[in-house]
C-alpha cells in the first residue's frame, strides 16, 4: 500500500494521541525537559499529550501519514498571526511549574520563554511545532512526506514557513527540503540541545 498524507480529525484523535507519545519519547528537547524524571515523563504522555493533541486538532493542524490504517508520522503546525500565540504557550508552561515546581517543568518553561523570545515576527507563517516518526518506521519517508505535502501547500499559498530544528540531523533533513538557517543557534541551559532556526520561503 501507499504512504498517504491526510489532515487529521477528531475520530483520530486517540491514535494520534498514542503515536505522537511514542514517537516523541526519545525527541532532543522532550529528553532533555524530562532527564531524571520517568514519572514525570510518564505523566506527560497520559496527561498531558492527550490535551496538547486535542488543542492541536481544534485550534491549529494535525497531519499524518499513513499506510492503511497505520498512522507512521505525526505533524502539528500552526498558522501564527501575531505575537500573543507565543505569549500564551510561555504562560501555559510557567503556570505549570508554579502548580508542580519539578526540574521538567521548570526546564519546559525554559525552552517556550526562549523559543518565544526567539520567535519572528513576520506575520503571517506557518509553524512547524513538531514533526515525528515513530520509531519501527523511521527511514521509511513518513516524516518527508508529510513536509513534501505541506512545504507545497505553503509554497501555493504563498506563506513562508518556520521551525526550530533541534538536531543536526533534523536540520539536514530540513534542508535537503528547502529550508534555510537564520539567525543565531538558541543553546538551551543545563547541558540541553541547541536549537536551530529555520525558514522554509519556497
Amino acid at each position: 500500500m501507499e504512504m498517504t498524507v491526510r489532515r487529521a480529525d477528531a475520530a483520530d484523535a486517540s491514535r494520534v494521541t498514542e503515536v505522537f507519545a511514542e514517537a516523541t519519547a526519545d525527541e532532543a528537547v522532550l529528553t532533555w525537559v524530562m532527564k531524571d524524571h520517568p514519572e514525570i515523563a510518564q505523566r506527560w504522555r497520559t496527561e498531558h499529550v492527550p490535551e496538547l493533541i486535542r488543542h492541536a486538532l481544534h485550534e491549529d493542524e494535525v497531519w499524518v501519514a499513513a499506510v492503511g490504517d497505520d498512522i507512521r508520522a505525526v505533524s502539528l503546525w500552526r498558522t501564527v498571526t501575531d505575537s500573543e500565540q507565543g505569549e500564551q504557550e510561555v504562560s501555559w508552561a510557567r503556570k505549570l511549574f508554579e502548580h508542580t515546581p519539578v526540574p521538567p517543568f521548570r526546564r519546559l518553561a525554559t525552552v517556550t520563554g526562549a523559543l518565544a523570545a526567539r520567535h519572528p515576527e513576520e506575520f503571517p507563517h506557518r509553524y512547524l511545532q513538531s514533526i515525528a516518526t515513530v520509531p519501527r518506521h523511521r527511514g521509511s519517508g513518513a516524516g518527508g512526506a508529510i513536509l513534501i505535502h505541506r512545504l507545497a501547500a505553503a509554497e501555493r499559498a504563498g506563506v513562508p514557513v518556520y521551525l526550530e530544528a533541534s538536531t543536526e540531523r533534523s536540520a539536514a533533513l530540513y534542508e535537503r527540503c528547502g529550508f534555510i538557517r537564520v539567525g543565531e543557534p538558541i543553546p538551551l541551559p543545563e547541558d540541553g540541545p541547541t536549537m536551530l532556526p529555520m525558514w522554509f520561503r519556497g
